[in-house]
């Protein structure tokens, strides 16, 4: 490949700026193209890059793109946390350094696969490590995974299908064989045709749709109570709580459904189940509508703690969080995690996870897939139940954030889950984004932020099943897994000439 002409410490510079380019294309600013483009100037940076120098520029550009993305990690912990601010500047900056260790792996190791930069290499272990980070590693945190910044462009033909990932590796070969565009690397024109190939086949499958409408339209009504995070919990704020959803669930009364966002109820069950959810749940029935709220749940141990969704009306069920936020809802890596946070005097959540086969809760006459706040970044959390669930609920506090990038990034994770299924998502959060999203990935409703108001919408109950409901991530990451593998052998003779012969490697 040619020598990528620009001196060593600006190409450190350019790996940087690339991870600053990558989060400005995910919400709140939206543009798209710039994933491609910052991933085209990355693996730039690691053509004729030792290792140790390719594990560097990754470790910039994770810097870069972390330190933008996660930056609510700090509004989190100090402004509603009541961590002193040198604290908090040094746990966010661990978080930080820590997760900008992936793309630093990837840069190491797609240079020390084959002893240099390779257009099939890098995009293979670019969403190897992506998966790695998302599912393996502290229960995952799939989060800026490059897929999501592309729910506006024609490679959202491809999420129904691959999903998070496969679509991820659609960006990354894009990015890696425009490189060769680029630079004028032999049999160009064959990889510009390929990306052509690629982006126009994304937009045909675009008008493809994957499910089909099983009833007719139910009315909703998603409540945003916008109770900020430093003073939902104090005690003598909880009668005007229970009280101003109550309110607002009264003056829509009529609606198939009326979701609370999460932990809503700022009491344990037992606390108010007599005196609050009976009364309201007959009033429900005698309205003919379908609650879901959401509350923290004692356990038939002393400590056990739930964080659960339950539905009040026509059929009563409970749903418990499963997939837990570390060092939020759980702590990891114990008993270092724990002494640290002590020393720190950080108080966190300490739940149980509720298991991963539970029954669907059913309002509206359907069964609805349930979600609560960080479970709907995992793709295959949301596919268990399908085709049986007809939509999906997510409840969410996104309040802990702020007005911070994390509440619309958020909001770009559930539009993903909404696409790869086919099914709308109704999203009901305490200060935003709350939102009706499409089977295509499209917001059809909204709320304004930090506003105490109630959305209006119909949903139609959707079955069928799109092709990554029946399939998950695994098929994907078993086929880049083999091939990665394939590439590896690469460096036989007889299997260069065989790929060279084929396609411009």
């Amino acid at each position: 490949m040619t020598t990528f002409n620009i001196h060593g410490i600006y190409r450190d510079l350019l790996a940087l700026l690339s991870g600053f380019l990558l989060t400005m294309a995910f919400a709140p600013f939206e543009y798209s193209y710039l994933a491609p483009l910052a991933l085209v100037i990355l693996f730039a940076s690691w053509i004729n890059a030792s290792p140790t120098r390719a594990l560097l520029r990754g470790y910039l550009f994770g810097l870069g793109s972390f330190g933008l993305g996660i930056s609510w990690v700090y509004i989190s912990i100090h402004d509603f946390g009541g961590v002193p601010i040198v604290e908090s500047v040094l746990i966010t900056v661990l978080c930080v350094t820590f997760w900008a260790l992936f793309p630093a792996i990837a840069g190491w190791l797609s240079i020390k696969t084959l002893g240099q930069s390779n257009a099939f290499v890098t995009p293979v272990v670019w969403i190897l490590i992506e998966y790695l980070r998302g599912y393996l590693f502290l229960n995952g945190f799939p989060w800026l995974l490059v897929a999501y910044s592309q729910l506006d462009t024609p490679l959202a033909g491809y999420i129904p299908i691959l999903g998070v990932y496969g679509t991820g590796f659609i960006i990354a070969i894009t990015a890696s064989f425009g490189l060769h565009v680029l630079f004028r690397q032999k049999r160009w024109r064959l990889a510009m045709v390929f990306i052509a190939v690629l982006w126009l086949a994304g937009y045909g499958l675009q008008q493809k749709k994957w499910t089909f409408p099983i009833g007719g339209a139910i009315d909703v009504v998603l409540i945003q109570g916008n109770i900020t995070q430093d003073q939902k919990w104090q005690p003598e704020n909880r009668l005007n709580t229970l009280l101003s959803y109550k309110k607002m669930t009264e003056d829509n009364w009529g609606a198939d459904v009326i979701v609370w966002p999460e932990t809503a109820i700022p009491a344990f069950y037992s606390q108010v189940n007599e005196v609050f959810l009976k009364p309201l749940k007959q009033a429900a029935i005698a309205h003919h509508t379908d609650l879901i709220v959401s509350l923290p749940m004692e356990g038939k141990k002393e400590d056990e703690i739930y964080n659960a969704v339950i539905t009040l009306g026509k059929s009563t069920g409970i749903y418990r969080k499963d997939h837990l936020l570390p060092f939020g809802e759980y702590m990891p890596l114990q008993p270092f995690s724990g002494w640290v946070l002590k020393n720190l005097n950080i108080g966190l959540g300490d739940f149980t996870a509720g298991g991963k086969h539970q029954p669907l809760l059913t309002a509206g006459g359907h069964p609805f897939m349930t979600s609560i706040c960080y479970e709907d970044a995992f793709g295959d959390a949301a596919i268990g139940n399908l085709p049986e669930a007809a939509y999906l609920v997510n409840v969410t506090n996104d309040g802990w954030f702020g007005n911070s990038l994390e509440p619309y990034q958020h909001l770009q994770v559930a539009r993903m889950r909404a696409l790869e299924t086919g099914r709308y998502m109704l999203r009901a959060t305490n200060t935003g984004a709350t939102a009706v999203i499409a089977p295509n990935g499209t917001i059809t409703a909204s709320a304004p932020l930090f506003n105490t108001t109630t959305l209006s919408a119909k949903i139609v109950p959707m079955g069928g099943r799109t092709p990554y409901v029946v399939l998950g991530d695994i098929p994907v990451i078993v086929m880049l897994t083999s091939f990665y593998l394939l590439l590896k052998a690469y460096k036989s003779k007889k299997i260069r000439r065989l790929f060279t012969a084929i396609i411009p490697i």
